[in-house]
């Protein structure tokens, strides 16, 4: 592939989108950043610039843009209706697919948005426990809930467990129901949780808590404690769902959650997400099986609508194919691998931190085992993105995900564009 200068057709758009939208964006990419098409493990923006496409719409598009399968599937569907608010024969089918997938999901209840999953797989655990407090770890995403905006990107990390608000807006009464741990740190877990055990409704978790794989032997003894305890372990799968392996995270790992949140790349592009679990905590989602004060009441226009659920079913098809998982795994090795070498290659302070499904580099030369030792040179992280944008790679601020379509020409084009953005990234810094 080559990067062509192309006249930029764009900017009317991006002073339009300044006028009609705060920041000038949807609040996800900068507002520069003004995409046309999809294909494949490729995408072009209005310019006409083509880009090897690691940000895959922040991860739903797993095989790839525009699959033949998924496409048709949903042109097939469009015609005879795109949501009807009942149920509909697709949805039924998605949801047993997950059921046959996920260890945990004895039943499903559909949303529309990863929130969405998290903040009604909280509110099940405090319905089932009856009690109000949740545990979650610093630095984990689990929506944009009011809930799930403490402690995930804290400017000054606080004292454990005292979590600290990450928005304006965010009421101070919700600091006290919720508890903050470090990842990885089990001793820190296992003695909030004994200390807390009768005040807490659950935990939730990342079990690959954005880029940071958990420590050998971590997520089994946090299923030992919450076990031994009674209270629910809700795996947040809305990442790692379907990715690590059909069958998510907690197939890859051995460890069976009470709970699992789904989105991504269950809706196969499409606004569709999913809480999964043992049947006596989902059947608080059922109104005739439950009291009143112990009915959870959810409800959604969009939820389980047919066109979203044709795309999962066949993308999830497309995964079930021999050597799906084999090969997006290689592809990601050949490049952490790759970068790796060139890092090291250039003396640069960083490390590739992740899996081969999603990983990163991190600009620092500690450990990375937890959110505050991935606090790495942000600057440079930032300015490492740009330098790759500038050479025809498409990323988030702080992730590549890797999907069925990434080639190995597309490879080959990455590590040399990241070899040429770390030679003028050192080359700025020793001027």
């Amino acid at each position: 592939m080559t990067v062509q200068t192309v006249l930029d057709p764009t900017n009317d758009l991006v002073e339009q989108a300044k006028r009609v939208l705060p920041g000038g964006s949807f609040g996800n990419m900068p507002a520069e950043v003004v995409l046309k098409e999809g294909k494949g493990g490729r995408i072009w923006d209005e310019a006409g610039r083509e880009y090897v496409d690691f940000l895959l719409g922040s991860g739903p598009m797993f095989v790839g843009h525009a699959h033949p399968d998924v496409t048709a599937a949903v042109q097939a569907q469009v015609p005879l209706g795109t949501t009807f608010f009942g149920n509909n024969r697709h949805g039924i089918a998605l949801a047993e697919a997950i059921c046959d997938a996920v260890p945990c999901a004895d039943q499903v209840r559909f949303v529309c948005s990863g929130t969405e999953a998290d903040l009604y797989a909280m509110r099940a655990a405090r319905a089932f426990r009856k009690r109000d407090k949740i545990l979650k770890f610093e630095g984990g995403y689990h929506g944009m809930s009011d809930y799930a905006l403490m402690s995930l990107a804290p400017k000054r990390p606080g004292n454990f467990p005292r979590p600290s608000p990450d928005s304006a807006g965010i009421p101070k009464s919700v600091q006290d129901e919720m508890l903050v741990a470090a990842f990885n740190d089990i001793g820190m877990v296992e003695s909030l949780i004994e200390e807390q055990k009768d005040e807490l409704a659950g935990v939730i978790v990342e079990p690959f808590q954005r880029l940071i794989p958990p420590n050998p032997g971590f997520l089994q003894a946090l299923r030992a404690v919450t076990t031994r305890h009674g209270i629910p372990l809700i795996f947040d799968e809305v990442v790692t769902g379907f990715r690590f392996a059909l069958g998510g995270a907690q197939e890859y790992y051995g460890v069976t959650p009470d709970l699992c949140t789904l989105g991504k790349i269950v809706g196969g592009g499409f606004a569709l997400a999913a809480i999964a679990g043992r049947a006596d905590i989902m059947k608080h989602f059922d109104r005739l099986a439950m009291d009143d004060e112990d009915f959870i009441f959810q409800v959604g226009t969009l939820s389980g609508n047919p066109v979203a659920a044709v795309a999962g079913l066949a993308t999830l098809d497309v995964l079930k194919r021999p050597g799906a998982y084999e090969r997006i795994f290689k592809t990601g090795r050949a490049l952490m691998q790759g970068y790796a070498e060139i890092l090291k290659r250039a003396r640069v302070k960083a490390r590739v931190v992740g899996n081969a499904p999603m990983f990163d580099v991190v600009f620092t030369d500690r450990e990375v085992h937890d959110y505050r030792s991935a606090l790495g040179d942000d600057a440079a992280m930032k300015r490492c993105n740009t330098l790759l944008r500038a050479r025809g790679i498409l990323k988030g601020e702080s992730k590549y995900y890797i999907s069925l379509a990434h080639t190995d020409e597309d490879v080959a084009f990455t590590l040399d564009a990241f070899a040429a953005a770390i030679a003028e990234l050192q080359s700025a810094r020793a001027a």
